[in-house]
């Protein structure tokens, strides 16, 4: 066990109290998914800094995907998994199937993770209240069936629980406009920015699978800690910003463009990145800002 001596504490607790005041009574949105899903240490690190967080006065709203549940149930029913532009196809079935694993387990598991952590969490999906409501979209012309691009957002549900004190941690399903009673799946990364600027976020966190935006993405040394919006275009243009990143990087600049100070794409694999980057002046993975 590596000792600490009692003047690196003291700094550690010096370089945090800043940011303890200037976070308390604000509200953070936090994006779950990737292998801090999965790995069971990291998962119980996520938790523990959320607890933590939401135990010093910060309000913290968690949303949350869920691919490899839904890819193992759709298995399990012997349903193959079809995608479109990165996009899950949704036919009826498939939808039924993804309400019940996100709304129905694994939004719960998390809940009770918290709990077991000290927080006191609730789960909702965009259905609950009328959170999210939403359209049927199409990618480059092609039917995606039963996948959803968010119209409305009535935030006063998620407002209320975090005002007494509750975690919300929300599973990306929305119901449809008035008039249409279907349900629809969202992209977890567009449902978490959209929900961070009704909910007036003085942060938006993307916890992913990788470092954050790289010069190299072999080599970990050319992590882009911070990235000014009118600087995106070019990283996207010579292929720094490619892939997969490319709608993250969409998701920080929609939050952005409508209010939210700062967002940060941080790596889920490492335990503790939240506490890391909300109360440390190095701060980890890529915050892109105005």
């Amino acid at each position: 066990m590596i000792k600490i001596k009692n003047e690196d504490w003291a700094d550690v607790l010096v370089q945090a109290l800043p940011y303890f005041k200037q976070f308390v009574g604000k509200v953070v949105v936090v994006k779950y998914g990737g292998n801090a899903m999965l790995n069971e240490e990291l998962k119980s690190a996520v938790m523990e800094d959320i607890v933590l967080l939401n135990t010093i006065g910060i309000q913290v709203c968690l949303v949350h995907g869920g691919g490899p549940g839904i890819n193992t149930m759709l298995e399990r029913v012997g349903k193959k998994s079809s995608f479109v532009n990165g996009l899950r196809y949704t036919d009826e079935e498939t939808m039924e199937i993804v309400q019940m694993v996100l709304a129905g387990k694994i939004n719960k598991d998390i809940v009770g993770l918290l709990q077991q952590q000290g927080g006191q969490a609730v789960g909702l999906c965009g259905v609950d209240s009328g959170l999210f409501r939403a359209k049927k979209i199409e990618k480059d012309g092609v039917d995606l069936g039963y996948v959803g691009d968010i119209t409305n957002i009535n935030p006063e549900i998620v407002i209320s629980l975090l005002n007494k004190g509750f975690i919300p941690v929300v599973s990306p399903i929305a119901l449809g406009e008035q008039g249409d009673d279907s349900r629809y799946n969202i992209n977890a990364d567009t449902a978490a920015a959209k929900l961070a600027v009704a909910l007036k976020a003085e942060k938006f966190i993307q916890l992913t699978n990788v470092p954050g935006v790289m010069q190299d993405m072999k080599d970990k040394s050319s992590l882009i800690q911070r990235m000014k919006t009118e600087d995106v275009q070019e990283y996207i243009d010579n292929g720094v910003i490619s892939g997969g990143m490319i709608p993250k990087i969409e998701c920080c600049l929609e939050a952005l463009r409508y209010g939210v100070p700062r967002t940060h794409i941080i790596d889920g694999r490492v335990p503790h990145a939240l506490l890391i980057e909300m109360f440390s002046d190095r701060g980890v993975g890529t915050m892109v800002y105005n």
